[in-house]
């Protein structure tokens, strides 16, 4: 895992979101930062709810950032929370960040400074693909994520 400017940027970006993270219920604060290739970065914090099932996790959060900005492809996801250990992405962050970027670069970082790193690929090896399920339409062009952007 780099050390570089770049991590630094989206760690500080991660650890912001994090900061604000609206979780009164749990009291289980997360932050996300997503980086594209090119380094922009977009963060999101956890928003939770009464109604749990519509609770919002901070890597999806940082995924609406990014798609709101016009980006389509992520390199990376740093997440911090507040527990001591360092926490994956939830399935579902997974399968979400699958679709924005199947290989990328998962970081986490719990409260003691405690840092794990994973690709993707390891935390969902069967990622699930639209195209691969969808038959072409008629004009032989098949339905996925490009077709609908």
């Amino acid at each position: 895992m780099a050390s570089d400017k770049r991590t630094r940027e989206l760690r500080a970006a991660a650890r912001r979101a994090m900061e604000v993270a609206y979780a009164p219920y749990s009291e289980f604060r997360v932050g996300a930062a997503v980086q594209t290739a090119e380094g922009a970065v977009y963060a999101g914090c956890n928003v939770e709810n009464a109604s749990f099932s519509v609770t919002m996790c901070a890597e999806r959060v940082a995924i609406g950032a990014a798609v709101t900005a016009g980006e389509r492809t992520l390199s990376r996801v740093y997440v911090c929370s507040t527990s001591v250990e360092p926490v994956p992405p939830c399935g579902a962050c997974r399968q979400a960040l699958a679709e924005f970027g199947p290989d990328l670069e998962v970081i986490s970082e719990g409260s003691d400074g405690k840092l794990e790193s994973w690709t993707l690929q390891q935390l969902l090896p069967a990622q699930f693909r639209l195209e691969e399920h969808v038959p072409a339409d008629e004009d032989g062009a098949d339905m996925g994520p490009e077709r609908h952007s």
